[in-house]
Formats: C-alpha cells, structure tokens, sequence
C-alpha cells in the first residue's frame, strides 16, 4: 500500500512556491517558439529528465521539424484504473529573442516573461505536484498520464492523433492552459473554422479592354460581405475575415484574390453548418470562380454533464482546501477541444492565476501556485 501525501498541508508551504518558481523560471528563459525545432528538442529534454525524476516512465516522441512530443506515466494505486491524463504544450507564440527584451523577472508578488501563463506554469505546477507524490512514496488513486506536445499553438497537427489515442484510453482530461481572470476554470470552449476562399477572375488591361475582365477582388467583396450573414451571435458563432489579398497592379483587372476567415463557434452543430455554408458559396460575378480551403480545425468543448460533473468535483475539492472555484468558458481554443470532443470529461483552465496571454504584459500571481499545486494533488487523489 503507498503513502498518502496530504496536500492540503502544502497550500502554506514556501517550499512548494519556491520549487515551481525554480523550474518555471528555466522552462520561460529557454524559449520554445512553435516550430523552432532545435530549441523545443533542447528544452524537452531537460523537461523528460524532470519526469523521470518525478517517478514517469517518459517516452519521446520525435514530430519533424516541430520538436518532441513528451508522454509519461506515472503509477497509480489502481493499476488497472483507466489513468487521469494532464495534457499541456510546451510551444508559445513568442518568437526567438523575446526572452531578451522580456525577461523572466518576479516582481510585485508576480512572475513575469513570455509563456508563464499559457503555459508553462501549468507543466511547473504539474510536475511539482507529480515530484511531491513521488518523493512521499505516495501513488495517485489512478496513473496518471502527462502528455506534452510541441505544435498546440500552430493547430496540433502532429499532435492531435497523440491527444485523442490518449483522451480514449484515459478516465478524465485535466488541462493545465491559463485559467479565467477570475481564477475558475473552462467548462466550455467555442470550436475553429480557419479557411481561405479563393476568388478567380480573369485578367485584362484596366485601360485598354477593362470590360472584358473579371475582377477577382470584386469577387472576392461580394463574398465578404455576404459571410456577414453566416454569423449567429446569440447562438455565439462569429465569423472574421482577417486577411484580404489580391491583384498585381493597379492597372491590371485582378485574376486571383483571396480571404482568410476564422469561424468561432459553440457547438458542434454550428460549427458544421457554417462549413457547410462556406462550402456552398457560388459565385456572383459572371465568369468568375471560387475555391474553398481549410475547415474545422478544433470542435468545440460543450459543457456536458459529464463534463459539469467534472468541475463540481473540482469545485468541492477547492473549497476544500479554501478557496473558490469558479467556472466559465472562453472564445479560445485548446487541445482540450480535442479530447471533450470524445464525450471524454475534461476540465481546462486548470492554470495559475494570471494575465496576459500572448501579450508583453504576461504573467502569472505567485501566491496562487500552491494552491494550485494541492489542487491537482487532490484532483488525482479522489479521481
């Protein structure tokens, strides 16, 4: 029979800050920009020595020009228990040199410096509490699986089939990304639609034989506005033409312009009509063409009652140790999408309080990290 670690007794202990400090500040000056190989492959590998001390069986996962995907496994009680997964990624937005304007600095009762808060808080927190059982003799109620991945911020390409095999294989999802300002946690998620629509025209002299063209840009308006009319904000889909491109010169009708769209959307459903929407879009100048590209690329994570029970367990346990726990949902996407997507129970937005995602600002409230770390104790000692 293993130890039992009451994690409890850690919410005031400075020991537990200081650690997680300690590993955050080498996870956020070594940056891991999404697809710099060479600097995701350097960091993954101190990351998998840091889970093997921590008791996980660590398995590297090679992703082509991308970096490494970390999988570990931790023993729990039950052996033969489906096993709680803890999925986080270990790339940011932030590109190569960041960390030099920004460095990682504590200050005001804060850590501050590009990725503490989306996410590598959340792989410090996880892994302390993983090293605080390990080091106690102490087993969680089920293994646990802690899944790493290198490509979250750039779609999860290489990722994703890692994600769902895992989701499949596992009781619940925990997901360690930037928790609410408030400090609750995401019980729903809206899904993506990233597309391009292509507008085909034909190309003239604008002076000589302008009426013979087909102007691809006028197209391509067309389009533009009339996706205006595919958007539902009371059901919460919303749909953004960000990129607009086209033409050659000014005195040349445009064969060829395109448009990138982002589509949000809350439930699955919505999502698959407006798909199904943007696939149908004719063209509305004569002898003009179009051309769809892209499509879902995260569904949504509906607040299930699976899902809700979930966060109710984690909601007791939190005002167990002392403090509240809210709930709420968030626009943004997340690899939890994925595994929700399974009927899986998964509950995101499980990271340190903080602020600033991809921003100069980003940071994450120290006097939080304990609490979090208990949290996550708990979590897979009552799973």
């Amino acid at each position: 029979m293993s130890a039992k670690l009451d994690f409890r007794a850690l919410r005031d202990d400075p020991a537990v800050t200081a650690r997680v400090l300690e590993r955050l500040e080498r996870l956020v000056s070594h940056e891991t920009p999404s697809g710099d190989a060479a600097r995701i492959d350097a960091l993954a590998g101190w990351l998998a020595e840091e889970m093997a001390v921590a008791g996980g069986d660590v398995v590297r996962i090679p992703a082509p020009d991308l970096g490494t995907h970390l999988s570990a496994r931790f023993a729990g009680a039950d052996a033969r228990a489906r096993p709680v997964m803890i999925l986080a990624h270990l790339d940011t937005v932030h590109p190569a040199g960041t960390i030099s304007e920004r460095p990682f600095r504590i200050q005001d009762g804060r850590a501050w410096g590009p990725g503490t808060y989306d996410m590598k808080a959340g792989i410090a927190v996880a892994l302390e509490m993983l090293a605080r059982l390990h080091e106690a003799g102490a087993r969680p109620r089920r293994p646990v699986h802690l899944l790493v991945t290198c490509d979250e911020e750039i779609g999860s390409h290489t990722s994703r089939a890692l994600i769902e095999d895992g989701a499949r294989a596992a009781a619940c999802v925990l997901v360690p990304e930037p928790c609410r300002p408030d400090g609750g946690v995401k019980t729903s998620r809206k899904g993506v639609g990233v597309y391009t629509l292509h507008a085909r025209g034909v190309a003239v002299h604008a002076g000589i034989d302008g009426g013979a063209g087909v102007n691809a840009i006028v197209e391509l308006a067309h389009q533009v506005l009339g996706l205006a009319g595919l958007a539902d904000p009371e059901r919460g889909t919303t749909l953004s033409a960000g990129v607009i491109s086209g033409g050659t010169a000014s005195n040349v009708v445009p064969a060829a312009a395109s448009v990138e769209v982002d589509v949000r959307f809350r439930t699955l459903a919505e999502g698959e009509r407006v798909d199904a929407a943007l696939r149908a879009l004719q063209p509305v100048l004569p002898g003009a063409g179009l051309r769809l590209q892209g499509g879902i690329n995260r569904p949504p994570l509906e607040r299930t009652a699976a899902v809700a029970a979930l966060y109710e367990t984690a909601r007791g346990l939190a005002a167990d140790l002392g403090f509240a726990l809210a709930e709420g949902g968030t626009g943004g996407a997340s690899d939890g999408c994925f595994t929700a997507a399974l009927g899986v129970p998964t509950l995101d937005g499980l990271g340190v309080l903080g602020d600033g995602a991809h921003a100069d600002h980003e940071h994450i409230v120290i006097e939080d990290i304990p609490r979090r770390v208990a949290l996550y104790g708990r979590l897979v000692q009552t799973l």
